[in-house]
């Protein structure tokens, strides 16, 4: 006897499908936090009637209108500083982990700090996010602010080296104390699991206002070191997150504006190119700014990329030649894949200090990477397809301008604008970064110059 076949609901088979699904899409995806420069000024006194004396980081410029969440042209009062680590633990309470990529102090001179205030400005911001984030793994990078004197990071053991690995014991291996106190870097297991490294440099070393590294081939055996561990990642078959402070390459807002000598800067291309394969994101600040830098290979083909992380101070940056050079405050979060360390996505939330300080202090999501900038993911390759977005449509361009100062600075980006970021962003090397200059100037004024013309050659035709 035929018996027709039993009809299932498919509706039913469709939402254990999806629940199968969203279940391993939630168990592949990871999070963690990224703050850096969080320059705590304890010298922000909004009771003195003199607007050039609220804060010692101003350098005596006029802090009009300064409020208890800070001012432009000063370095982060406490305030700022409480708020913007609970707003972390507000906006994701239990992330995988935390990186902290330094600058701590203020921006005043030497004579006005000493190795003791800096030791207990870092000493209260590892007290706060370890107060708030008890139970979380913090990787911390030393930042040039961080040492006294300033910027002269000593490629040798210090007492200074000592005396912060101590306050960081809790998030340090007994094996990363060792090579802090060295050179103030380190490496380990990412999060204790096998075949994930956290490789953590102190490239403050290759920094050119770094007097004690000048005449320095490896200071402190930190190049030969990585490439070590780097090796030995590949054979153990790793993948490994890079973070440090002060990054190589440009400065976006000023150009020709390096920040590692030149040779330090071509050794550190040339690691990166030799172990891109492991490396699957570098993550970095001393900006302030919100930008990125791309790393290819001799083909041209996008092989890296370093994340330039927003800081928390507003301060108004007094390099020369530099116009505008403050930020909103800004942290973010990295999502990533948990097996394969891929970056999936950089959401950036941000205070905006003007609206704070009248009415309330509210942190917000500014952007999230995929949604503005359209790519899948935040690869290597998507990465490449936003510079080349950022490159060739205006408004690209003027969106990821927006964002690098974390929505302060909302004048146009002109043609040396745009030369000046892409350029920045496109090229970690010396030489190629300058023949950049060259190349994407005449490409601005060429192509501007060919629709003008077109137009004056097609009037003269009409004229004949």
């Amino acid at each position: 006897m035929f018996r027709p076949l039993k009809v299932f609901d498919m509706s039913a088979v469709w939402l254990l499908l999806s629940c199968f699904l969203f279940k391993e899409a939630f168990a592949l995806s990871g999070n963690f936090w990224h703050i850096t420069d969080l320059h705590w000024d304890p010298t922000y006194e909004l009771s003195n009637n003199n607007p050039a004396l609220v804060c010692a980081s101003s350098g005596k410029r006029p802090a009009a209108n300064a409020g208890k969440f800070g001012h432009y042209v000063c370095d982060s009062p406490w305030h700022l500083i409480n708020s913007s680590v609970y707003a972390m633990k507000s906006i994701l309470p239990n992330p995988d982990f935390i990186v902290w990529t330094g600058d701590d102090t203020p921006h005043v001179d030497n004579k006005d700090l000493g190795e003791e205030a800096v030791l207990n400005i870092i000493n209260n911001l590892t007290d706060i996010i370890n107060r708030v984030f008890p139970n979380t793994k913090v990787y911390s990078a030393l930042g040039n602010h961080d040492y006294h004197p300033k910027s002269q990071l000593p490629a040798a053991p210090s007492s200074m080296y000592d005396r912060i690995a101590e306050m960081w014991q809790g998030w340090l291996d007994p094996k990363s104390k060792e090579t802090f106190k060295k050179g103030g870097y380190y490496t380990e297991k990412l999060m204790n699991q096998t075949g994930f490294r956290m490789l953590v440099l102190n490239t403050n070393l290759y920094y050119d206002q770094n007097k004690l590294t000048t005449n320095m081939d490896d200071p402190a055996d930190q190049f030969s070191w990585s490439d070590q561990i780097l090796t030995e990642a590949t054979n153990n078959k790793e993948k490994v997150y890079i973070i440090g402070h002060v990054p190589p390459g440009f400065f976006e807002k000023k150009r020709s504006k390096p920040w590692f000598t030149p040779k330090f800067n071509r050794r550190y291309l040339d690691l990166i190119k030799k172990h891109h394969s492991v490396i699957k994101g570098q993550f970095f600040g001393h900006h302030h700014t919100d930008s990125f830098r791309m790393f290819y290979n001799t083909e041209g083909s996008p092989i890296s990329t370093m994340f330039l992380s927003p800081g928390v101070t507003p301060w108004e940056t007094t390099l020369p030649g530099v116009k505008d050079g403050a930020n909103n405050p800004g942290i973010r979060v990295f999502e990533y894949d948990t097996e394969t360390l891929l970056v999936k996505d950089v959401v950036t939330y941000y205070l905006n200090l003007t609206r704070a300080n009248v009415a309330t202090g509210r942190w917000e999501k500014e952007y999230r990477l995929t949604e503005s900038f359209r790519v899948p993911d935040a690869s290597p390759a998507s990465m490449h397809e936003v510079l080349k977005r950022v490159a060739d449509d205006p408004r690209y361009l003027q969106k990821y301008y927006d964002f690098n100062s974390v929505n302060y600075d909302l004048r146009d980006c002109d043609s040396d604008c745009r030369v000046d970021h892409v350029c920045a962003a496109r090229e970690v090397d010396f030489d190629r970064y300058e023949h950049c200059l060259v190349k994407e100037g005449a490409v601005f004024i060429y192509g501007g110059l060919l629709p003008l013309i077109s137009v004056a050659l097609s009037l003269v035709v009409a004229r004949e």
